[in-house]
């Protein structure tokens, strides 16, 4: 039978509960146990997919087409295996799942209730990723330990202990120990509330996590197990850390994989080598990049959380620590007018819907294609450099994505034959898991080295075919498509140092120990165009 994990939170929101989860379950599979987590999140939306990036962050994808929360992108990179659509949770998809159950009958009648009909979902939805080829399951229990609409997951993991076992089942709660800065002391009060609070609800914890600045004193810890009543080796105290690859070295170093094992009977040792050759890496890279990244939402720089990772873990790769710029797309024309971005070393277009900000993206699409600077397009990034080639090399003025301009002569991008019509935002995209064919030669190919490969989409609009032959004329080289040859995967300008998109998302798929090959090359272009002589240019974006 699989073990299980609950990881809780109290005090505050964000204070690294996922990460906490990913670093252990990177540490048991250290021990060759097979790890898989979930995430069970407290809001009423079925998904994180329809959420505003400013209130929720990245949407997270996997390869069957979950739409999930940023969470398990941690996961994901840290235990480095693919999750499912089943690794994450919402109350809203949990009361249709038992709503749907009423409405067939299931409950005979019965009055449904929150106990036992939504809890008994809840342990099912846990259940469910607990297969036989698990032997450890981490759920992580997302929101704070006192918020009204997390109560039914926390009756749902204290009844689960009764459900597979004493022996079976360890419970961790993430807490904050604050500086208080006139006193110059750290506040364990804040841990014992929260604790208190958890275990009004009829949870002990069997280990705590406390979150600080500074490292926490033995005599800090004590009080901690005295007034929380745990052991004194299950207070494990987890101090900012420089980065947040060396957490698992932190967490073992504070025994926080021993206690759990030894709370769940878990015998064997673990073997950090491999981990601690990630950790020397990320120590190693200090060779300067500067990428400007073109957002839309980078107020919330969550919302490219895997973006931002996927850059440092190519950073990683080549020995370079990776300086981001984030640059409002909406400002970019100005910018570009002034001549401001020709100290980059080179440029990340990620994605992103509505038409805000859009001729931004287009302007840094052309402004890296016009000065050979290093330049990869995601999914819209995709989308904005067919159209800045199509209006200023091929001769397509107007042209546009009918996403933003339904009217436009030259549709070089358009939605999928198959969603024209369609309401349901929340259903309407190519999700998940799509292969792609690449051209021999190119670039993408030789980045990968194979030329058939699968990345994950999200996205409603693509490339219109009926324009590839206009486009490829002029020099645009369409490197990758669908096995039918139908959709546009990728594409290319030969001759440029790195002028490369996808249609999908790469960055679901980068690990700290294994960067994507597009990352990876766009970072050594990048390098390498950091190291040639060049001067300040300034793009006249009225031609």
């Amino acid at each position: 039978m699989p073990k299980h994990i609950f990881v809780t939170g109290g005090v505050a929101s964000s204070l690294g509960k996922g990460l906490t989860a990913s670093s252990l379950g990177r540490l048991l599979k250290l021990r060759g146990l097979r790890v898989t987590l979930q995430k069970l999140d407290p809001y009423i939306n079925l998904d994180p997919g329809t959420m505003n990036p400013f209130e929720h962050g990245e949407v997270f994808v996997t390869d069957d087409g979950g739409e999930t929360d940023l969470d398990l992108g941690h996961y994901e990179r840290f235990i480095d295996e693919n999750l499912s659509r089943n690794s994450n949770a919402t109350t809203g998809s949990i009361y249709q799942s038992v709503m749907a159950a009423e409405r067939r009958g299931d409950y005979l009648g019965k009055t449904v209730q929150v106990i036992p009909h939504i809890t008994d979902e809840i342990k099912h939805r846990v259940q469910r990723v607990a297969q036989q080829d698990v032997d450890v399951v981490i759920t992580e229990v997302g929101g704070t330990v006192g918020d009204i609409e997390i109560l039914p997951f926390l009756e749902a993991i204290r009844q689960f202990r009764n459900l597979v076992g004493r022996d079976n089942v360890c419970y961790i709660h993430v807490t904050l120990v604050p500086f208080i800065g006139p006193s110059g002391e750290q506040k364990t009060k804040p841990t014992q509330h929260s604790v208190t609070e958890l275990r009004s609800r009829g949870i002990q914890p069997d280990v705590i996590v406390c979150r600080s600045e500074e490292a926490l004193s033995d005599d800090l810890k004590t009080k901690i197990s005295n007034m929380c009543d745990v052991e004194r080796a299950a207070v494990i105290n987890a101090a900012d850390a420089r980065n947040i690859y060396e957490l698992p070295l932190i967490f073992h170093e504070e025994g926080l994989d021993d206690f759990v094992c030894n709370v769940l009977r878990i015998d064997g040792e673990v073997d950090l080598s491999s981990w601690q050759r990630v950790v020397d890496k990320v120590e190693a890279a200090t060779d300067p990049v500067t990428i400007g990244l073109i957002g839309k939402y980078i107020e919330l720089p969550d919302a490219y959380l895997s973006v931002v990772e996927s850059l440092k873990h190519a950073g990683f790769h080549h020995g370079a620590k990776v300086e981001i710029e984030w640059i409002q797309s909406e400002s970019v024309e100005g910018l570009l007018a002034d001549g401001q971005l020709g100290h980059l070393d080179g440029i990340i277009i990620p994605g992103g819907f509505g038409h805000r900000g859009v001729e931004g993206k287009i302007a840094a699409a052309r402004y890296a294609r016009e000065n050979a600077m290093p330049c990869l397009g995601i999914c819209l990034g995709l989308q904005a450099m067919v159209i800045d080639f199509a209006r200023n090399v091929s001769g397509l003025a107007g042209a546009n994505s009918t996403e933003f301009d339904p009217q436009t002569k030259y549709p070089v991008i358009d939605l999928m034959l198959e969603q024209r019509g369609i309401e349901d935002k929340g259903g309407t995209m190519r999700l998940g898991a799509h292969y792609a064919v690449l051209a021999n030669e190119s670039q993408v190919a030789k980045a990968y080295d194979e030329t058939v490969v699968s990345e994950r989409h999200r996205h409603r609009y693509e490339f219109n075919d009926r324009f590839r032959a206009a486009l490829e004329t002029e020099g645009l080289w369409c490197s990758g498509t669908s096995p039918d040859n139908q959709l546009v995967e990728f594409i290319e300008l030969p001759g440029h140092p790195f002028w490369v998109a996808t249609q999908a998302h790469p960055e679901f798929k980068s690990r700290p120990d294994r960067p994507h090959p597009l990352f990876r090359e766009l970072i050594a272009a990048s390098l390498e165009h950091r190291r040639s002589p060049r001067t300040a240019t300034s793009v006249d974006l009225t031609s």
